[in-house]
């Protein structure tokens, strides 16, 4: 029988390299996230190259009725999950805390806490019924430190590693296995995403050094999922070489 891996926020970066990792390794997908063609596209190129069954769900985490609605909907054999990748996310902004949005304080409380929250409350059920699963948050170097105008981000991603630590404890003697990476730089959509779409700007973030690749966090990813049943990895904090903490960067001049 195929295992089964969910993983949020599948439409790129880490998202979408995680799919691409899992499916290399024969698991069945149930990819969610909020852009269709781009899942829809992902979901044709892992079906053809790694010959897997993938299923779409399009949503937006924040959306706590729409999201519990289509993962309820699916088939009972679909949750029969066997990890779950909660890395939607995001950060708006870089403001310091009295010149900050509430509505890009809203977003990123609902994406990275509330939407988490959402997911593993329904598929951490199915786990307990199964008696099986593992639960991968994704967090942040930002959940370990705080920066300088990164206030609302870090703390959302404190927020992530808490949380992490709690399911470990609630989870436990249900056998199911609960993992944070936390990563540090990573060349993604995520500056251009925090910075609204200025590419100039996002750019400026990777220069001078190499920062990691989405590839980078989703092949430690499953380093931390395809561990033997009696090994569960608690956290693993993963930085390019140039990176020692949340701001300090060494720049090649």
């Amino acid at each position: 029988m195929a295992k089964i891996a969910l993983i949020t926020g599948a439409t790129s970066g880490i998202g979408e390299a995680c799919a691409k990792v899992f499916a290399r390794e024969r698991y069945d997908l149930i990819l969610t996230g909020r852009r269709i063609e781009r899942l829809e596209a992902l979901a044709a190129h892992l079906k053809e190259e790694y010959n897997v069954a993938v299923i779409v769900l399009q949503f937006d985490v924040r959306d706590r009725d729409e999201l519990v609605k289509q993962l309820e909907a699916l088939p009972d054999d679909c949750k029969k999950v066997n990890v779950l990748v909660n890395n939607a996310g995001l950060s708006q902004g870089l403001d310091p805390i009295q010149d900050g949005s509430y509505d890009d304080w809203d977003r990123m409380i609902d994406t990275n806490v509330k939407g988490l929250l959402y997911v593993s409350k329904v598929v951490s059920n199915w786990m307990i019924t199964n008696g099986f699963g593992h639960i991968i948050n994704i967090g942040s170097i930002a959940g370990k430190e705080v920066y300088a105008n990164g206030n609302v981000y870090c703390a959302t991603k404190h927020a992530v590693d808490a949380l992490n630590k709690a399911m470990r404890i609630d989870l436990l003697s249900h056998g199911i296995k609960v993992t944070a990476v936390h990563p540090g730089a990573v060349e993604t959509e995520f500056s251009e995403v925090r910075f609204k779409g200025d590419k100039a700007r996002a750019k400026k973030v990777y220069e001078g050094f190499e920062p990691l690749v989405a590839d980078d966090v989703a092949e430690t990813i499953w380093f931390a999922a395809s561990r033997p049943a009696h090994v569960n990895i608690n956290e693993l904090i993963v930085m390019p070489t140039a990176q020692s903490g949340g701001s300090n960067i060494f720049r090649r001049s």
